[in-house]
């Protein structure tokens, strides 16, 4: 079945409907750290692209004052947190606070007032505080950047959508290690879970608010 068809099938079930876009506006960016830049640690695909269209909207989202929120994937160093995600993928035990490769790329490095968000499994907000500094802060619209778009990415925006806000996904901001599984997650976002929009797009969009 072609994805036409697909489409087709959504609508006609009632899927695909875009959010009326609110203001307060946030931003979250997921995991854009070195190890997931780097194709020999958790990287390839399309990340790379995605992190550096994620500079210009980082910069344009401090000049209009969204709150902003970046994660990092962080095991203990002793490994005493170890869960199921680490089971399934036992390299991420070694994203521990002071290595290399769970720092948050030096092109988006967070400023004074941003919050960093430590987690040891895909969503940014299962065991986090994310969903009340948010709350905190009046957000309803909440635009999507990081990877990957296939993991850590969707599971963030399907609890973003759960805790009440309106997920809006940059397409070209996110990114995956393989295409399929970027292509496959970015379409079942947008029918389900999000509002879709490339960033100067979503830039544009969100002018007026």
């Amino acid at each position: 079945m072609s994805q036409g068809n697909d489409v087709q099938t959504y609508a006609k079930q009632g899927f695909g409907n875009q959010f009326e876009l609110k203001a307060p506006v946030g931003l979250l960016i997921i995991d854009f750290v070195n190890g997931f830049a780097d194709p020999e640690v958790f990287g390839g695909g399309n990340i790379k692209e995605a992190i550096q269209n994620t500079v210009p909207l980082l910069a344009e989202a401090r000049k209009r004052g969204w709150p902003v929120a970046h994660t990092r994937i962080v095991f203990a160093d002793d490994g005493a947190d170890n869960n199921i995600f680490s089971l399934k993928v036992p390299s991420m035990l070694g994203l521990k606070e002071d290595h290399p490769n769970s720092a948050i790329v030096s092109e988006l490095a967070p400023v004074e007032g941003e919050y960093v968000v430590r987690k040891t499994v895909p969503s940014a907000f299962f065991g986090t505080s994310l969903a009340a500094w948010l709350a905190m802060r009046g957000v309803q619209t909440l635009v999507v950047a990081g990877a990957v778009t296939s993991g850590c990415v969707r599971a963030s925006v399907v609890d973003a959508m759960q805790w009440g806000f309106r997920p809006l996904v940059l397409s070209d901001c996110v990114g995956d290690r393989a295409i399929g599984p970027h292509d496959a997650n970015m379409f079942d976002m947008e029918q389900k879970y999000a509002t879709v929009m490339t960033r100067d797009e979503a830039l544009k969009a969100l002018e007026g608010l």
